[in-house]
């Protein structure tokens, strides 16, 4: 699964180089694809019955699963960006938050980037979790217990992480809250996607008529990050993020190791 992390990757991060305002999500769209198929993959995202785009692009108020559009972005924006690759069979996911520079609104900046940084804080809790656990629902009780601490943020519970393989989404599911159950024990050959979903307000949410965008219904502001980490013999690695989550990793004293 690594080839597949390592191009899912290349994908965001060449639709992080082209996300300013002015651009559109379809433009993004366009490039993650270009990357995945020119690395000899395919965008998982479009083997999903009744989605044709390779991201989903979230903006504002939008949770997760927004579909691309032509609407440029503006500054001030807060935009998550989600996407996969398949690649020889195996799968990749992995989303991040970015808030667009605005200099005429810098406390709604400067609100939306807190609320991005607690979110990528929450998933390399998460991430760290996993390296120490006995059993995956230990990932999000720790990620609440974080989340918590740093104020008035609202997790999302009707959408949550997943195992991962030959599917992008399978068995088990990976909470970002403290449940009632230990879950499975982790062991190698476990490989899951770790997403938290963060809002400035309420956790209540509703689709959009486009039967695929969620919404806060308070209309506060959301934001996405996502890796998807493999558990081996060795210790964890993270398969979507280029150094293996070295960076993210270092300030929980945690070292990944590489697969192989």
């Amino acid at each position: 699964m690594r080839a597949a992390g390592e191009l899912t990757a290349a994908a965001l991060a060449e639709t992080r180089r082209l996300l300013a305002p002015g651009a559109t999500p379809l433009e993004l769209d366009a490039a993650a694809e270009r990357v995945i198929r020119d690395g000899g993959g395919i965008p998982n995202f479009q083997l999903v019955p009744g989605y044709r785009h390779t991201l989903c692009v979230s903006v504002d108020d939008d949770v997760v699963h927004g579909i691309p559009g032509d609407r440029p972005f503006r500054a001030g924006d807060i935009v998550s960006v989600d996407g996969g690759a398949e690649l020889d069979g195996w799968n990749g996911d992995s989303a991040f938050t970015v808030v667009l520079p605005d200099v005429a609104r810098p406390d709604v900046v400067a609100s939306r980037e807190e609320l991005s940084r607690v979110t990528e804080q929450a998933l390399w809790v998460g991430i760290a979790a996993l390296a120490r656990a006995s059993h995956l629902n230990d990932v999000g009780a720790e990620i609440e217990d974080f989340v918590r601490g740093e104020g008035a943020y609202g997790i999302l519970t009707d959408y949550v992480g997943h195992g991962i393989g030959r599917s992008m989404h399978e068995e088990p599911p990976v909470f970002n809250y403290r449940v009632d159950r230990r879950g499975p024990a982790v062991k190698p050959g476990l490989v899951v996607a770790i997403e938290p979903m963060i809002v400035a307000g309420s956790i209540d949410t509703f689709t959009r008529d486009d039967d695929w965008t969620v919404t806060t219904s308070d209309g506060a502001d959301a934001a996405h990050w996502e890796h998807s980490v493999a558990v081996h013999a060795g210790g964890i690695w993270v398969l979507t993020a280029p150094d293996g989550g070295a960076a993210g990793l270092a300030p929980f004293g945690i070292r990944p190791a590489p697969i192989g």
